[in-house]
């Protein structure tokens, strides 16, 4: 009799810890009727544009027969932290990341791949682990297309200010570095840069305010996103002086628009989020079914490199406005030339 009992337990330790080694494996036992399950952590849902990708987003996936939980971590990156373990948890097909720190989410990324899961670095890069695929626009065209902006835009001097987002968007480096190339070599001078922690539009204003002895000396002013753009003049403006500087911006935000063919502000990036957004959608989708994928290339994140999908970024001034923005319906004429008089709006 005891040695039936030793046997019993013995084979219950062996099952014990087969169901141990088993914990982080994602059960592959969806069957064919199943909805693909997807999870996305947004950083903010404040800024006109995430709210544009979040809606495109979850229109294609939907059509594609998936179902996507999205969720916003108000800039937080500890609670961007609890939506990846939280989807884990579920046990969700893919994850879909937009990454508030590129830097702090290397241990997440790296339990949902341990646990089967796919995972897309959205418009930002997650640095120093591996992951499936990196989907954003081409972020060093973007700061490329604001400085080949200046050539037409005869400013009073070549002394630039860069208002810049935060280093801990991976973005930010390369649109910096694009910008830098393309004024390199014509008489440009950064006289002063800074980093806008979070994105938090308020340090806009505050910065142009407390610097501003540094910012009288400078007629360019470049601008992380069209959010900060928008502080930026704002500060301008309550000094009656908007109209001595060129300030460049990206997004295409309609508020920047308006600014554009009112302006204050010289220009914009228009990047096709509501490609960028179903293109997305569609990949995560493709990598839950597991179907290939079409890569424009591979970009080194650190540790790794990871299969990317670029889209193109199109430079956007009063000039074309209408043949970029409007005709693509991205918004519109109605609404762009709102506070402009109505003989401008027929031009």
């Amino acid at each position: 009799m005891k040695r039936y009992v030793s046997l019993l337990l013995v084979v219950a330790m062996i099952l014990s810890l087969s169901g141990c080694g088993k914990t982080n494996t994602k059960k592959n036992n969806k069957k064919s009727g199943d909805k693909i399950q997807i999870g996305f952590t947004m950083d903010t849902f404040v800024m006109e544009r995430w709210e544009r990708d979040r809606d495109i987003f979850l229109s294609k996936a939907n059509e594609l027969g998936a179902d996507v939980n999205i969720q916003s971590a108000n800039g937080d990156i500890e609670e961007q932290k609890k939506q990846i373990k939280y989807f884990i948890d579920q046990g969700v097909d893919v994850i879909v990341i937009v990454p508030i720190d590129c830097q702090g989410l290397t241990e997440e990324v790296k339990a949902a791949k341990d646990a089967g899961i796919k995972v897309i670095s959205y418009d930002r890069m997650i640095q120093n682990v591996s992951y499936d695929l990196y989907i954003s626009f081409d972020n060093t065209m973007v700061g490329t297309l604001m400085g080949e902006s200046l050539e037409k835009a005869e400013p009073k001097s070549k002394n630039v200010i860069m208002v810049s987002g935060p280093t801990t968007d991976s973005n930010v480096i390369m649109v910096d570095d694009g910008f830098r190339t393309a004024i390199n070599d014509k008489g440009y001078k950064i006289v002063d840069i800074t980093y806008i922690e979070n994105w938090k539009q308020n340090l806009a204003y505050d910065y142009i305010n407390s610097h501003f002895d540094k910012v009288k000396g400078a007629n360019i002013i470049m601008c992380g996103n069209d959010a900060l753009a928008g502080q930026v003049i704002t500060a301008l403006l309550e000094r009656g002086m908007a109209d001595d500087y060129i300030v460049l911006g990206q997004d295409s935000d309609l508020d920047a628009c308006q600014r554009i063919v009112e302006g204050t502000q010289y220009m914009t990036v228009y990047k096709p989020i509501d490609e960028l957004a179903a293109v997305g959608a569609e990949s995560a989708v493709k990598l839950a079914k597991g179907e290939t994928l079409e890569y424009t290339s591979t970009l080194n994140n650190g540790s790794d490199n990871i299969n990317y999908i670029g889209i193109n970024p199109y430079m956007v001034t009063k000039e074309n406005m209408d043949s970029v923005i409007i005709e693509s319906g991205f918004h519109l004429k109605d609404e762009v030339y709102l506070n402009v008089k109505d003989e401008k709006k027929d031009n």
